[in-house]
């Protein structure tokens, strides 16, 4: 999964319409963070999903996975990574069984013991800021050595470096700099122009 961290900001995007997909992907190409977790809460995301996926460059996946027929949908439409809310055990094998990296949702001890059984070393924290923030990630490394945390919920350029600066922390997931409305106003260069800023911030963590 070093390509999804490579930047340490994983932009989160709601895509009500497809029509905006190409573009929104564009958009995070030009503004140096070709990554996106397209959201499968909006009707629109598995289509937004295809669009995106055969921009150059653009590492593109799903998120708000809740179901293995989720998974079976975003990875026909050419998602390359999975992200869950919580945890699944159908939801994470069948995204293994499609070699398909797999973020579940962990955020109590025995959420992640049971994501260790799963062979995973990597989990969403969320909602960050309603289960402790920095304090609580930071509690929960120290008796699982060797987990990384992706904190999402919360998460914004005001506390950036708080979670940043955690070494089991490799990246951090938002959608400032993706709002839905500036992605339903066409404003893709002020798009571009939050991504820089989001990649420039992250970093000088």
């Amino acid at each position: 999964m070093t390509d999804l961290f490579a930047y340490r900001v994983i932009p989160v995007a709601v895509v009500e319409d497809a029509a905006t997909a190409e573009p929104l992907g564009q958009a995070l190409v030009a503004g140096g963070l070709p990554v996106a977790e397209v959201t499968l809460r909006a009707e629109a995301a598995v289509e937004a999903i295809a669009v995106m996926s055969r921009i150059d460059g653009l590492l593109v996946g799903a998120g708000t996975v809740v179901s293995v027929d989720q998974v079976d949908q975003a990875i026909s439409a050419g998602a390359r990574f999975i992200v869950s809310p919580g945890l699944r055990a159908d939801v994470v094998r069948r995204a293994q069984e499609a070699q398909i990296p797999v973020v579940p949702g962990a955020v109590t001890p025995s959420e992640i013991m049971q994501a260790r059984a799963l062979s995973l070393d990597t989990v969403k924290f969320f909602p960050a800021s309603v289960y402790g923030g920095p304090s609580a990630i930071r509690a929960l490394a120290a008796p699982f050595v060797g987990m990384t945390f992706i904190p999402t919920g919360g998460v914004g350029p005001q506390n950036l470096g708080d979670y940043l600066s955690l070494p089991c922390v490799p990246a951090v997931g938002g959608s400032w700099m993706v709002p839905s409305h500036l992605i339903a106003a066409g404003a893709y260069d002020q798009i571009s122009g939050l991504c820089a800023e989001a990649v420039a911030a992250a970093a000088a963590c």
